[in-house]
């Protein structure tokens, strides 16, 4: 009877310990799947938020050779399409030709410099709207000391038209070949009645190794020269004269021009490179290379 009693006792011990056992491989088993659970939930949401900002597709953004040739596309636009998820198709042109994309709808949006073009553009029905982006301005360079540096861009002008100087222009119809343009009209002279007076029909940088080549001067945009002049023994000899500012826009394509335009995607240009963080990307670019921003951010005009 004894050795009956044992052996049922020892028989319910094995049973609860069996079960003990049972229960306690349950609870992992369940605290393993609601982990698994909730770190593929995480995953998930993760791969949700990338999601929306990943692939949408391309715009084509037409701009000026004077923010290509500076490295400020270079250094940009990567926050561009990490934070909106469209990659950019850039256009490096003169600004006249630029805005011609965007009369054709070649272009989904603009960043360029000619004020005066830009608000005839948007007048015209091309263009939505034009925002202020940024500025630098413009220099005059040449041959070191052929005329001595000073601020008055008139007087320097004047005085390489009447030495009959080498002078190499843009030809291109950009901003800074309408700025140029704008110069000499107001002095009242035809800069082509000077023999030396060169048409490139190229770049900002290609110009300006042109200028280095031929011994003569040009009109620079302030950060490109920047960029070029290790490339060159020339030097600045006018600057900080007040019709030297250069104002650069952003405008957005008229989505009537035709049904392949992206305006989804160049109001989401728009509103970055007009945001804070994208205006301070814009101020810190050159600081750390030349000691100088090379754009000054200006979208607070905007407001």
């Amino acid at each position: 009877m004894k050795n009956k009693i044992i052996a049922i006792f020892s028989c319910i011990m094995l049973i609860t310990a069996l079960s003990a056992c049972s229960n306690t491989q349950k609870q992992s088993d369940t605290s393993k799947t609601e982990a698994t659970t909730e770190s593929s939930a995480k995953n998930t949401s993760t791969e949700t938020q990338a999601s929306e900002t990943a692939g949408k597709g391309k715009i084509i953004l037409a701009t000026t050779t004077s923010t290509q040739d500076s490295g400020l596309l270079d250094e940009i636009l990567p926050d561009f399409t990490k934070k909106t998820g469209w990659e950019v198709d850039t256009i490096a042109v003169g600004t006249g030709e630029a805005l011609k994309m965007g009369e054709s709808g070649e272009a989904d949006v603009l960043l360029v410099h000619a004020k005066a073009k830009e608000e005839a553009f948007i007048e015209a029905g091309h263009g939505l709207k034009r925002f202020d982006v940024m500025y630098n301005d413009f220099v005059v360079v040449g041959p070191k000391g052929k005329i001595e540096k000073n601020g008055d861009v008139q007087v320097t002008f004047r005085t390489i038209f009447d030495n009959k100087d080498a002078f190499v222009s843009r030809g291109d119809e950009s901003g800074t070949h309408t700025k140029e343009l704008s110069i000499w009209k107001n002095l009242n002279i035809t800069p082509g009645d000077n023999p030396n007076y060169i048409s490139a029909g190229q770049g900002m940088g290609a110009t300006l190794l042109m200028a280095e080549e031929k011994k003569a001067y040009t009109l620079s945009d302030r950060a490109t020269w920047l960029a070029t002049k290790s490339k060159t023994t020339m030097d600045i000899v006018c600057e900080k004269d007040k019709q030297l500012l250069n104002y650069y826009g952003v405008i957005a394509v008229n989505p009537e021009k035709n049904s392949k335009i992206n305006g989804e995607g160049a109001q989401d240009f728009i509103n970055w490179i007009l945001s804070d963080d994208t205006q301070k990307l814009i101020g810190d670019f050159g600081v750390k290379e030349y000691g100088e921003s090379l754009f000054t951010p200006n979208a607070a005009a905007n407001k």
